[in-house]
């Protein structure tokens, strides 16, 4: 008899314990997902991850967001489960540039120069807006060369807000954004409109921007912030081949557009031929890309593209700060990535709507 209770009672417990289990897959099986697609691409600490399921952007664009402490809350409380994160956003020496490669195709390149920092490769598929590939700085919210994400466990989690944190990307439609920092800017502010930091601005156009001009007139409907007092202006270029330099300056959004059959950007303000920089080397990196597409006929093919980021990348005091470069193909929504200028390790990279 005591063997028979003994029996039911563990045929009992295994039961409640396969029901709390299918209840957990249930309700985490999107962030199950997501963790289970993390994949290390580079052994700098270079991942790529799809994003399956609804991230709740719209639903944060009904507020938005008036410092990084409200973005942390609604990403805790919408994705995290509750456990917490701590934004630590950083800036830095940025070159971008969009030009057209020799079949007429655009091409967007972009370097991320600053101290070390993992990155994330992230497709998001949004019900309500455009599928899109970004790249999000993992530094971000708390990894570093000793704290890597590695798959499906709780240390991989925080890569779950990913989402939210976008530097650069491209979307389905070929529209492309980039952050880079600049030595000032200055937003205009209306208490009537909804704010949001830099990142969220950069998902704000991804999602829901075709075009340049819908682009533009998205950021002129929302007040902005800079996550952790670092400014910044935004390259945009579409697969049309248009591109402007969103910068904010004399309270207003500025647009800086440009004559030739390329743009680049930067760290330096652009709007009204200002020219202020930070005093570093973001003229000559300007000056290059500049010598390189017009001794080249105006066109760059993806490899002049890729040597070209990789030689302009910032050094500063001894050390490489190039964490990251991209090559958008606007035309064919497909492109390549490498970290801290390892052109030996090219990731090629598609984006399927």
């Amino acid at each position: 008899m005591k063997k028979k209770i003994l029996k039911r009672t563990g045929i009992i417990l295994l039961s409640i314990l396969l029901i709390l289990t299918l209840v957990i897959i249930a309700l985490f099986w999107n962030e199950l997902r997501s963790l289970s697609s993390i994949k290390k691409v580079d052994d700098y600490g270079m991942f790529q991850m799809t994003y399956y399921g609804d991230y709740g952007f719209d639903d944060f664009l009904l507020t938005g967001a008036s410092s990084d402490r409200d973005i942390e809350n609604f990403v805790i409380r919408r994705l995290l489960k509750g456990l917490p994160i701590d934004l630590n956003i950083t800036g830095g020496g940025c070159t971008a540039f969009i030009t057209r490669n020799g079949d007429g195709e655009v091409i967007y390149g972009r370097n991320f120069d600053f101290d070390y920092a993992p990155s994330m490769q992230v497709v998001t598929r949004p019900k309500n807006g455009y599928a899109s590939i970004s790249t999000v700085n993992l530094s971000f919210v708390g990894y570093s060369e000793g704290n890597l994400p590695s798959g499906l466990n709780i240390n991989s989690f925080l890569t779950l807000a990913a989402p939210f944190l976008p530097f650069d990307g491209m979307n389905e439609k070929g529209l492309a954004i980039a952050l880079l920092a600049v030595p000032e800017a200055e937003p205009q502010f209306d208490e009537n409109k909804v704010t949001l930091n830099t990142t969220t601005a950069i998902r704000l156009v991804l999602d829901k921007a075709a075009t340049v001009d819908e682009a533009v007139e998205l950021l002129r409907q929302y007040n902005i912030y800079f996550s952790g007092g670092i400014d910044c202006h935004f390259l945009i270029a579409d697969a049309s081949g248009s591109s402007v330099l969103v910068e904010y300056y004399d309270d207003d959004l500025q647009v800086v557009t440009t004559s030739e059959n390329y743009q680049i950007a930067s760290n330096f303000i652009a709007y009204n031929d200002l020219n202020v920089g930070e005093g570093f080397d973001e003229f000559e990196r300007y000056d290059k890309v500049k010598f390189e597409i017009e001794n080249n006929n105006g066109t760059l093919s993806e490899e002049q593209a890729l040597d070209l980021l990789a030689e302009i990348g910032v050094i500063a005091n001894d050390e490489d700060k190039l964490q990251w470069s991209v090559v958008y193909n606007l035309s064919s929504l497909n492109g390549v990535i490498f970290a801290n200028r390892n052109t030996d390790n090219l990731i090629e990279f598609e984006l399927k709507p």
